[in-house]
């Protein structure tokens, strides 16, 4: 064990008393802050409610200058900023919600040192003007929360996340600070490798939570509800109840409304302003019950969650790590119980089905490539055009230039906004007056690339470009200066990503095949992540004592003695629904219509293409040729994936047909 310096032992004791009020830091968190107080990078792995945010906010105070933290979420940034400000520590965040002038202000008061932390999303990050303007900033520390987000082997992995190495290095950030709750050690290991960071500065607390019981109940759909409903009605404190889909979270909350009980539903298909009132309420025990998909419960820091309960399975056993540590974190008795059967798998399975790009599709992109490349080697993307085009999701396709980029295919170069506008707040003879002959002659560069439209001005960006006097980090820099001078409004849309590309590597032959293995075989693990749930919740094993096993954590006791195995009850689901198939003949009608629909267009339906629509996994290309308004998408939601796909091949309409 490192022998910590005892200057920065009492700097600690003393900070933590001074502005948090605590008396003594919990388990991992002095060692985490020491690591960083010593110039190191280091990597908190703590359970959900542990602590982990303290070991940036306390070292924040300590250290010379900003702390940039990415968190993932608005509303657990919004929380962090009031906490922060409620101990009198200057924090902001900058993030889409505030108006340009509370933008400005916050930037104001980073640029003059006022603030110690600033919180923002990685999709700021992204952004170019915010990446020119925050690289004149000293910055002590980056925090990266979630960071499991970054490996490829981790169950929410984001491939914006995988560029924050790459901004840490161009902004110059000398140490860095990774937290999460549920990472295996696979996960850590690729987390480490990527920011290069000891394996020695790794600080993993002890996973097992003696206050939360574990509990599987294999129920049937139509033993849910009442069993929900009774447990809910004896339960004091705060409950979520977790579903599948966003349609479900509607009707389960409806039918808690309707036996008495305070229930609200939460799901990312609400408007923010309903999101966020549900969450306040609950927040101030105005309601008890939520009934919510994984959307809900990242930023939210509530004591006395007594209850929570997987109506369906979770995601995986990550997820179900996360949204049971958001139980008892008070320390006193919780709930945490799964309503199992095998009901649910056919959509976990699809969810994963419906993102994997087909070959074709990945053939698609290299084409797509090749023929835009230009004589400088670069090439421009749009993330909606190409996704569209390829018939590849946006967030996948991500994931594929993640992976070009990997492979040496590509190189990021710049981003540019593809549309920019303004609007004169004064005169353009006053707008003139405040600037020299030189910076005249570029202004009228820049106005005589522009075409008013009523009061708004649109740039001809590529325009300008191309006559070479202005680039775009220049033109941002000067819009920019305009409005915080109260000369313009300006606005920017429509990001374009340039990437350099290495033609040799684009047309090596195996580049095709090894994407499509990629993805193959990210599919069968993520498949496999959910037979190793299925396999844990049905074990005969210790549940506590497997889910610290799962995470690499040999603190926990072999027998809990409150879980539902522990206590004799070990869990065995079974599929209660028997779905029906729409008849042979309906289904190649079905598809006959699909194919022929497409065929008008110049398209084919491939063989994955048709599966997907029959599960109701909507595409690029299906909302593109508008197939789910078509009779039958969807007709086989109920079924799984690879039942599908071998019905289509016992009719012999699963290949690629060519139907009059």
């Amino acid at each position: 064990m490192e022998r910590f310096d005892e200057h920065i032992d009492a700097r600690l004791d003393t900070s933590l008393r001074q502005h948090f009020g605590f008396s003594s830091f919990r388990s991992g968190q002095r060692e985490t802050m020491t690591h960083l107080l010593n110039g190191q990078s280091a990597i908190a792995i703590f359970p959900t409610g542990s602590g982990k945010s303290l070991c940036y906010q306390l070292p924040a105070l300590l250290l010379p200058k900003l702390t940039l933290v990415v968190s993932p979420l608005l509303a657990l940034m919004q929380d962090q900023v009031a906490f922060l400000r409620s101990k009198g520590i200057a924090a902001a965040s900058i993030e889409s919600s505030q108006s340009k002038a509370e933008q400005q202000h916050i930037m104001a008061q980073i640029q003059s040192g006022e603030l110690k932390i600033l919180m923002v999303s990685v999709e700021r990050l992204k952004n170019e003007r915010f990446r020119q303007w925050i690289a004149n900033i000293p910055i002590s520390m980056l925090v990266v929360d979630e960071a499991h987000c970054i490996s490829e082997w981790g169950h929410n992995f984001r491939p914006d996340y995988i560029k924050l190495p790459f901004y840490q290095q161009q902004l110059q950030i000398p140490q860095v600070l990774l937290l999460t709750a549920t990472a295996t050690k696979k996960v850590q290991m690729d987390m480490a490798q990527r920011f290069a960071i000891s394996p020695n500065n790794i600080i993993q607390t002890g996973f097992y939570r003696p206050n939360l019981h574990l509990s599987v109940v294999p129920k049937s759909p139509d033993e849910k509800m009442p069993y929900l409903v009774k447990a809910l009605s004896k339960k004091t404190g705060a409950s979520i109840v977790y579903v599948s889909l966003q349609q479900q979270a509607e009707d389960v909350a409806k039918q808690l409304q309707a036996a008495g009980l305070k229930a609200k539903a939460y799901h990312a298909g609400m408007d923010d302003t309903t999101r966020q009132a549900v969450q306040a309420a609950f927040m101030a025990d105005e309601i008890d019950v939520v009934v919510a998909t994984i959307a809900f419960g990242m930023g939210v820091d509530k004591s006395n969650i007594r209850f929570v309960v997987h109506y369906e399975l979770p995601k995986s056993l990550e997820n179900y790590a996360q949204e049971i540590g958001r139980a008892g974190r008070d320390g006193e008795q919780s709930f945490c119980v799964v309503l199992g059967s095998l009901d649910g798998l056919n959509t976990l399975e699809n969810f994963i089905y419906g993102d994997t790009p087909e070959a074709q599709s990945i053939e698609n992109l290299l084409s797509l490539i090749t023929n835009e490349v230009d004589n400088d080697n670069q090439w421009h993307v749009v993330d909606s055009r190409v996704s569209t085009e390829t018939d590849i999701k946006q967030l996948v396709l991500k994931t594929l230039l993640v992976q070009l980029e990997l492979r040496g295919v590509l190189a990021a170069q710049y981003a540019f906004y593809a549309q920019m506008r303004f609007k004169l707040l004064v005169t353009e003879k006053q707008l003139f007056s405040h600037f020299d002959e030189s910076r005249q002659m570029t202004l009228q560069t820049i106005f005589r690339f522009s075409e008013m439209k009523r009061s708004w001005a649109t740039i001809d960006v590529e325009g300008l470009f191309n006559q070479g006097q202005i680039d775009n980090a220049k033109l941002l820099t000067i819009m920019e200066y305009l409005q915080q001078k109260g000369l313009i409004e300006f606005e920017s849309k429509v990001l374009t990503q340039v990437y350099r590309v290495d033609k040799q590597a684009l047309a090596e032959q195996a580049l095709q095949g090894e994407l499509t293995n990629y993805f193959q075989e990210k599919e069968k693990a993520e498949i496999k992540r959910i037979h190793t749930m299925l396999r844990f919740f049905q074990s005969a094993r210790c549940l506590s004592r497997n889910l610290c096993d799962y995470f690499s954590d040999a603190q926990g006791p072999n027998h809990c003695g409150h879980c539902s195995v522990c206590q004799g009850k070990v869990a065995i689901f079974e599929q209660y629904e028997q779905a029906q198939w729409p008849s042979d003949e309906a289904l190649r009608e079905t598809i006959f219509r699909m194919n022929k629909h497409l065929a008008q267009a110049g398209e084919k339906a491939s063989p994955r293409l048709r599966t997907r629509f029959l599960s109701g996994l909507l595409t690029p290309k299906m909302s593109r040729f508008k197939l789910r308004q078509m009779p039958g998408f969807g007709s086989c939601e109920k079924h799984r994936f690879a039942d599908i796909e071998a019905t289509l091949k016992r009719l012999g309409i699963f290949g690629i047909i060519e139907e009059s």
